[in-house]
C-alpha cells in the first residue's frame, strides 16, 4: 500500500514538472547551489554517492539512513563578489515508526547593497537575501530499497521585491551493500511560488531529473560517480545568437554538436580513500566548463572541483574548491558533529 501511494505521489509530480522549466527562465536559482562540501567536491551534482555524510541528504531525501541519527552538520561557502552562504541540517531516526527525518535551513547573505532611484540618487542601503527551510523524511523498503521526500519553504528578499514558494524533492535509491554499488533517481524542486515578485507575472521554479550511479571497487579504495542531470530535456545548451553572429561562432552543424549535447547533461566524479581517516575528492562538470567557459581565452581548471574530507568517530571535517571561470574559484567548509557520539541522545 505505501509503494501504491508513492507511485501516485510520483505520478502527480512527474505530470506537474511538464511545466517546470531550467536555466535562466527559472526563479530561486540559489536551490541549485550545492549544499555540501562532498557534493561541491563531487561537481556539485550528484544523487548516489556511498557515504555517510547527512549534507549529501540536503539534495536527496533519500540518502537519509539511520546511521545519520543525531548528526549535525554546519556549512560555510563563501563565493564571489562578497557573497556568502550558510547552512545548517540535523538528521533523528525513530525506530518504532522505522523512519528517518531531517531539518535544515540554507542562507544567501549578499551583503549591504545601495539603493538608488531611477535616475541613480541614493536613497540609502538594503540587505537582499534568499533562505530555503527544509524537512525530509525517508525510509527503506524491503532490503535493498530506500525512497524519501523532502518539504521546501523559499523566500527570497530584495528591498521592495518579495517571493515566497513551496517545493518538494522526491528520490529513490537502490543500495547494494555488498556489491558495493548504488543507483538513484531524484525529482526535484517541483513546486508552485505563492507570493510573487512585484510586477512580474511569476516564473517556474529550476526542476531537475536527475539519475545516477556510484561503484565503490572492492580491491582498491576507489569510488565512481557518473550523474546525469536535466534529463527531461535533451538540448540544455544556452544558444546566445548575437554572440555567435558577431564572433563568427556557430555550432550548427558541426560534427561534434551531439556529444557535446549529451555531455552536457553528464558529471564524472571519483573518490580516494587514504585508510579510513581521509577522503580525497576530484570532479569534472561539464555543463558548467561549457557555459562558463570565455571565448577564445584560455579557461583553465573552469569545471573542475576538488574536495578532501578527514573522518572521525564524532566529527567529519570537509572542505571544496569548485572552479568556476579563469581559474577563480570558490571555498566551502563544512563540519559534521554525531552528536549521538558526545551524549546519550
Amino acid at each position: 500500500m505505501r509503494i501504491f501511494f508513492f507511485s501516485i505521489l510520483l505520478f502527480n509530480f512527474i505530470q506537474f514538472s511538464n511545466a517546470q522549466t531550467i536555466g535562466g527562465n527559472a526563479v530561486y536559482n540559489f536551490l541549485k547551489l550545492p549544499g555540501s562540501p562532498q557534493l561541491s567536491g563531487l561537481g556539485g551534482v550528484n544523487v548516489s554517492n556511498i557515504s555517510n555524510d547527512i549534507g549529501l541528504s540536503f539534495n536527496n531525501p533519500a540518502l537519509l539512513r539511520p546511521s545519520m541519527h543525531m548528526q549535525l552538520t554546519t556549512v560555510f561557502n563563501s563565493m564571489y563578489a562578497g557573497i556568502n552562504t550558510y547552512q545548517a541540517m540535523i538528521g533523528y531516526t525513530d525506530e518504532k515508526l522505522q523512519t528517518n527525518f531531517s531539518a535544515g535551513i540554507q542562507y544567501l547573505d549578499y551583503g549591504n547593497i545601495a539603493q538608488t532611484d531611477a535616475a541613480g540618487n541614493m536613497l540609502g542601503t538594503f540587505r537582499p537575501g534568499d533562505y530555503v527551510a527544509r524537512v525530509s523524511v525517508s525510509r527503506q523498503y524491503l532490503e535493498r530499497w530506500y525512497y524519501g521526500a523532502t518539504i521546501k519553504y523559499i523566500h527570497s528578499n530584495y528591498g521592495l521585491y518579495q517571493s515566497d514558494a513551496l517545493a518538494m524533492d522526491v528520490g529513490v535509491a537502490y543500495y547494494d551493500s555488498v556489491a558495493q554499488v548504488q543507483v538513484s533517481l531524484l525529482m526535484k524542486n517541483m513546486g508552485v511560488q505563492l507570493k510573487k515578485y512585484e510586477g512580474t507575472a511569476g516564473d517556474d521554479l529550476p526542476f531537475d531529473l536527475q539519475a545516477g550511479i556510484t561503484k565503490r571497487l572492492k580491491n582498491a579504495p576507489i569510488q565512481f560517480s557518473l550523474t546525469a542531470q536535466h534529463l527531461h530535456q535533451f538540448d540544455i545548451r544556452y544558444n546566445d545568437t548575437s554572440f555567435n553572429n558577431v564572433n563568427g561562432f556557430n555550432t550548427n552543424g558541426k560534427a561534434g554538436i551531439t556529444l557535446d549535447k549529451i555531455f552536457r547533461h553528464i558529471v564524472f566524479a571519483t573518490q580516494f580513500y587514504v585508510g579510513d581517516k581521509i577522503e580525497i575528492t576530484a570532479a569534472y562538470n561539464h555543463l558548467r566548463r561549457a557555459e562558463l567557459d570565455i571565448y577564445n581565452s584560455t579557461n583553465g581548471l573552469n569545471g573542475f572541483s576538488l574536495g578532501i574530507g578527514v573522518l572521525f568517530k564524532k566529527i567529519q571535517i570537509r572542505y571544496a574548491r569548485s572552479y568556476y571561470q579563469n581559474n577563480t574559484a570558490y571555498n566551502q567548509f563544512g563540519l559534521n558533529m554525531a552528536l549521538n557520539e558526545f551524549s546519550s541522545l
